[in-house]
């Protein structure tokens, strides 16, 4: 039996658990709270996050990072992407050598630049053929009651993104291979910008006819970066691209979207995260997008104004009509 080791404990974390254990695998959840892993092994609930999901037996908690780590086959990450590189920096060297470290996370680091995967690699010491990237549109409320999904899982090592789809696929979660680490990471992160201007849309009144205009010209932003950063185009027209685009755009389920809604009815960002109880990754990652795309010479007026209204630099109303005023130009530009 393959044995799992998930580090974090949030929505996607313990859904995925959930997956990996019903795919047969023995599962270990990592929590920072010593309470919360006492909680989850008492009552296989996650009550904090998933309240509704009652895991397998086949799942385990504690935390303690050595303990989650030892003898795992695989390691699977679910944390901030902000926090990553802390995280491993306390407890990298438990990862267990030769096993795959699959990111679940969505996001640029700050300062940086960096994806996720490059993270693990530079802070983890994690070889670049056993880091995987598992993305599509995945909401987690909707995984944990078992509704189908599919997902890409991305390796440079096919065997490896193989090895990975064995022990995460089950009847209602169906993972497809493939080696555009770079596309899937992409995808994931700018749908988070993307969404965010969504919501913001949505918050102040406007229709489907304006979230389409976002969404489409969003995935138009994410293609040139993509391109520029050496993507595979087929990817972001796939789940990783255009899948997880919509899910996060347009369901009141995407944290994302959500934040944005608060954003266009009037909340300032501030008040945004103190009703707010998990993380919306696009808020922090906005602006490492922009700063990534302003390197390569690649123009993202969606995510940049994003950036300037998160940032506030703009109000929230003055985005449409930046946008909107924009020179005329071909579509394909």
């Amino acid at each position: 039996m393959t044995r799992a080791a998930v580090f974090g404990s949030g929505s996607w974390g313990t859904a995925f658990a959930s997956v990996l254990a019903d795919a047969g695998c023995s599962v270990v959840l990592h929590a920072r709270r010593r309470e919360v892993a006492d909680a989850i092994n008492e009552t296989h609930v996650n009550a904090g996050y998933l309240p509704d999901l009652v895991l397998p037996d086949s799942v385990s908690a504690t935390h303690d990072p050595a303990s989650a780590a030892d003898g795992a086959d695989l390691v699977v990450l679910a944390i901030p992407s902000q926090s990553l590189r802390a995280n491993l920096g306390e407890w990298g060297a438990h990862l267990p050598t030769g096993a795959p470290v699959v990111s679940l996370m969505k996001g640029i680091e700050l300062g940086t630049g960096l994806r996720m995967s490059q993270v693990i690699q530079e802070a983890g010491g994690v070889e670049a053929d056993r880091v995987v990237v598992l993305s599509g549109p995945n909401l987690s409320k909707e995984i944990a009651v078992r509704q189908p999904a599919a997902a890409v899982v991305a390796c440079s090592a096919i065997r490896t993104a193989e090895q990975v789809a064995q022990a995460c696929a089950t009847a209602y979660f169906r993972p497809y291979t493939q080696t555009d680490v770079v596309g899937a990471e992409l995808g994931g992160a700018v749908k988070n910008v993307i969404a965010l201007a969504v919501g913001m849309a949505e918050g102040m009144g406007y229709g489907d006819n304006t979230k389409s205009t976002i969404i489409t010209r969003g995935l138009a932003e994410t293609a040139r970066l993509g391109a520029a950063l050496g993507a595979d185009p087929a990817t972001l027209m796939g789940l990783a691209g255009v899948g997880d685009l919509i899910a996060t755009c347009m369901s009141p389920l995407s944290r994302n979207h959500s934040f944005g809604v608060n954003l266009g009815r009037g909340l300032s960002v501030e008040e945004v995260v103190a009703i707010t109880l998990q993380t919306a990754e696009g808020v922090k990652s906005c602006g490492p997008i922009v700063e990534l795309a302003a390197t390569h010479g690649v123009d993202m007026p969606i995510c940049a104004g994003v950036t300037a209204v998160v940032e506030s630099r703009m109000d929230v109303r003055q985005l449409g009509d930046e946008l909107m005023a924009r020179p005329h130009k071909h579509e394909r530009h």
